[in-house]
């Protein structure tokens, strides 16, 4: 079944913004803009504050729009492409190096957690159509659901609650709920405890 896609740039960007395609951009002016000022909050205030001022940089996301629950805990080398399209519940983590790229809205539920260069991939391109646009997905993580370090997370697919994604591992399919997955491409391993 293919993934619903939240935005497709070919619905949104006129062809004529550019003769080659690929030269076309993604998003309109006003986005850029504000990722522009986002990024420049990210490199000046965001990334150079100290390691236990999770509030500090909480407080930072949620004034570029992120919906963020009570203890979240992200870490000064975290990235948010796009901190309005983060919902985050609470005591949500994402490490050193983990990065989340959000054109589309992505979800986290509570004790959620992104470990270190966690990628969370959440566009792509229509490679079958010559204007290339790019296709962006809304994603789910579940609640108790671990992405551990270095692992990545495909365009559209959901995590269930207390899933795992394993250690370098890719995940190309929705994860079930409480089950631990790991390869390239993640296959389920076994059953996990719920918590």
């Amino acid at each position: 079944m293919p993934r619903p896609v939240h935005y497709n740039a070919a619905d949104h960007i006129s062809s004529e913004t550019a003769a080659d395609p690929y030269l076309r951009p993604a998003f309109s002016l006003s986005l850029r803009i504000r990722r522009l000022v986002w990024n420049l909050c990210w490199v000046f205030f965001y990334r150079t504050s100290p390691r236990p001022f999770h509030r500090w940089r909480s407080s930072l996301l949620r004034l570029f729009g992120a919906k963020m629950g009570p203890n979240c805990h992200f870490y000064p080398k975290s990235k948010v492409w796009a901190p309005w399209n983060l919902i985050c519940a609470d005591q949500v983590t994402a490490a050193d190096g983990a990065e989340i790229y959000n054109p589309a809205p992505i979800s986290f539920g509570s004790h959620a957690i992104l470990s270190q260069d966690a990628y969370v991939c959440g566009a792509t391109h229509d490679y079958d159509d010559p204007a290339f646009p790019l296709l962006a997905f809304a994603m789910n993580f579940g609640a108790y659901s671990w992405v551990c370090a270095r692992a990545s997370v495909a365009p559209g697919v959901h995590v269930e609650e207390g899933a795992v994604l394993g250690l370098g591992s890719v995940a190309t399919r929705n994860l079930e709920a409480w089950t631990v997955y790991a390869g390239i491409p993640a296959v389920k391993l076994k059953e996990r405890k719920h918590i």
